[in-house]
Formats: structure tokens, sequence, C-alpha cells
């Protein structure tokens, strides 16, 4: 099932007979109060979310939509500016179209970000609960504490710490860290990973400018030690 959040009215009921179509089940709304709300009564496998809505923001929604339901998003916008790429993309969007776009090019998009989302490394195939230092990660309640203090993550982040602490002083490549967390698709596309290992790094290093847990290795790629070593 796919919710499709965008308040142009014409835009929406297009799409949905399209996707529909396509063979897909659509919901279509034109607020993100009304898309979350309708969200925890019957949760969607992906949400097509606009960037300009009314009330709500779609960078909000999006928040919401990650952190609270742990929903894939990919962000629909006649905004063609660079900055709404790279800010989607901090926040944790899994894909990013520019209208106006052809369907089968956003079918395809569906299809990749389903692909990635339901078959890609999560912390459920792992153990329920990790301990890196003072690291401390649950996978079944998705917390994280830090020398024994709550840290907020978005979805994305908790799954890149995870895929880090299942194998500790392990060194990741960037490649490695794409498949396992967002999916072969994402190849090519570093800046995912460094977006992410920036904003874990605000949450969970005392220092981020000179990290203790989430470390660099020049030309190979990153890894979580609890030794408290110091790399950029």
């Amino acid at each position: 099932m796919l919710f499709i959040v965008d308040d142009d009215d014409l835009f929406r009921r297009s799409l949905s007979f399209s996707l529909d179509q396509a063979g897909f089940e659509t919901h279509s709304f034109a607020t993100a109060e009304d898309g979350i709300a309708a969200a925890h009564q019957k949760r969607p496998a992906l949400v097509l979310l606009d960037v300009m809505l009314p009330g709500m923001d779609g960078l909000e929604a999006l928040r919401y939509f990650h952190d609270k339901l742990n929903v894939p998003v990919i962000f629909l916008t006649a905004r063609r500016r660079e900055v709404d790429q790279i800010v989607g993309l901090e926040l944790g969007a899994d894909d990013y179209l520019p209208k106006p776009f052809d369907t089968d090019v956003l079918i395809a998009h569906i299809k990749a970000v389903l692909r990635r989302t339901r078959g890609t490394f999560t912390p459920e195939q792992g153990p329920i609960e990790l301990k890196v230092g003072d690291l401390f990660i649950n996978s079944k309640s998705h917390t994280v504490t830090v020398a024994g203090k709550p840290v907020e993550l978005t979805a994305k982040e908790f799954d890149l710490l995870f895929a880090l602490a299942v194998e500790p002083e392990r060194v990741f490549t960037i490649d490695e860290l794409l498949s396992r967390v967002w999916g072969a698709e994402f190849h090519g596309q570093p800046q995912i990973v460094y977006v992410n290992i920036r904003w874990l790094r605000q949450k969970i290093e005392p220092d981020p400018a000179q990290p203790t847990h989430l470390i660099s290795i020049r030309g190979a790629g990153y890894k979580l030690t609890a030794t408290g070593q110091n790399g950029a």
C-alpha cells in the first residue's frame, strides 16, 4: 500500500490512477497531518511525499514518517534546487524525484526503494542487544544509550550504527555500508553515508570534530571502536 501526500488535487488523482493501473494500492491525502493519522491506522509500505505542503511541511513530515513510523519516503517536488536534495538526504529520505516525471520512472524508483527496505540488512536480523564500549544498542526497542544517556536516532542512523556495531573494530567500506543499510541500488552515492556518519557523530560523540567512537580509516572506510582512539 502506497500513500500519496500532495496538496494538488489533480496531481493526486492522476498519480493514484496511474499507480492503481500499475497494480499498486494507493491512498492519497492533501496534508501531512491526514497522511500521518492514516498511517497510524494502517501502515503504508512507502510514502510519496511533496515538500511544499500546507500546515506541516514535507521535511517535518519526513522526520515523523521515518523516526516514529519507520516508513520509507520518496520526495516528489517541483523545487529543483540542489539544497532540497541535500536536506532531504540528511533527514533520511530514501529517494528524490523532481516534478514533472514520467510515471514509469517513478514506478522504477518505487520498486527500487521497496527492494532496499525489504531486502537489506536490518537490526532484526542480528542480535537484540549489542555493547561497544559505552555504547549500548537494543535492536528490539530501537534504543541507543551512550554512557547511560539515551540518544535519539533516525531509522537510517540506527541501522547504520547497528551495522557497524555487529562487527566492532572491523573497517567497512562505503560500498559495504551502502549495501547493508540502503541497498545495492545506492552504490555510487557515497554522500548518503557521509551525511549519516556526520549526524551520528553529532549524537554519539562527546566532540564530533574529534570522534572516538566512529572512526574514519583514510582510504578504507569506517569502523566503530570501543578503544577510544581518535580519528576524523
